[in-house]
């Protein structure tokens, strides 16, 4: 019996055969790759950017509604909400029981990390995961912190100074910081919840404590060094702007949405150092700020 034996031959030789690429053609097939990557790569990173976007407005939400329930099974009375840092003060009756730091100057602290300090405070168990206090664009460190190993801090969310019992600043029925507005210790005291913001994902050089205040400005206080240009109002804390220079509000009323800011002066760098605070504002750069300032409270007169 004979066997028929068949030599395999590539379709791509000819009679006098076929050469391998040239150099050109590969350099070409390389530029036309670039191209393509150049074109595909900021889509896919405007794609991530929204989807982070999205996730941050959820989380608010989530700690919106943790907070309206903590209202609801406690005669609406809002969760504690008071400054502690530059103080040993420290309290699980807070909503969150930590500040965070940087850690360049001393120990790495472990309220950066500790999730007890958020699971054990006041609106633990009614957040659920506490991976909500994370927005997923907040990935900023120290190089410290980042040679420790560490893949983030565990909270960017910050709560409005003016909403909850502030503790000594809210003693007297207002916050001494703002005396002029209202300080809302229950729901029920927010004319307009729609209006009101309750979290946001704040600035990691400012979010310290999770109290995020700023002060109204003081037109019987000068000007920044007496100079026209400038005027008495500063940035104390200063919102995150992780998503395309907006920040995720969530308000009193349960809704979130992103804030994109119109003035070049409220975006700093999300990174150690950056926000360089107090920050003074031009007087013809307010408007970021006097938003902020009109989504914290209304007037108590």
């Amino acid at each position: 019996m004979t066997v028929s034996r068949f030599l395999r031959v590539s379709p791509l030789a000819g009679k006098e055969g076929r050469q391998a690429f040239t150099l050109i053609e590969l350099l070409v097939v390389i530029a036309i790759i670039a191209i393509l990557a150049a074109l595909l790569l900021p889509a896919l990173a405007g794609a991530r950017m929204r989807a982070q976007g999205i996730q941050c407005l959820s989380n608010t939400r989530q700690l919106t509604e943790a907070w309206l329930l903590y209202a609801h099974e406690h005669d609406d009375e809002l969760p504690y909400n008071d400054g502690m840092a530059g103080s040993s003060f420290r309290t699980d009756l807070n909503w969150v029981n930590n500040v965070m730091t940087w850690g360049v100057s001393g120990p790495l602290d472990s309220d950066n990390t500790n999730l007890a300090t958020i699971t054990d405070a006041s609106l633990g168990s009614y957040s659920g995961s506490p991976g909500i206090y994370r927005c997923p664009a907040d990935d900023v460190l120290s190089p410290d912190q980042r040679a420790a190993g560490w893949n983030g801090r565990i909270r960017s969310y910050s709560m409005n100074a003016m909403v909850g019992n502030a503790g000594d600043f809210s003693t007297n029925g207002f916050n001494v910081n703002n005396p002029g507005y209202v300080q809302f210790f229950r729901t029920t005291q927010i004319p307009q919840p729609v209006e009101i913001f309750v979290f946001l994902d704040e600035h990691p050089d400012s979010i310290t404590d999770g109290y995020f205040l700023n002060k109204a400005a003081d037109s019987a206080v000068p000007s920044f060094y007496g100079n026209p240009t400038y005027s008495n109002a500063k940035w104390l804390h200063l919102p995150a702007t992780y998503h395309n220079r907006a920040t995720a509000f969530s308000f009193a009323d349960g809704h979130s949405t992103l804030h994109r800011w119109t003035q070049s002066n409220t975006y700093r760098p999300p990174a150690p150092d950056a926000a360089d605070l107090p920050l003074y504002i031009p007087s013809a750069q307010q408007q970021d700020f006097n938003w902020v300032m009109e989504h914290m409270s209304v007037d108590g007169d």
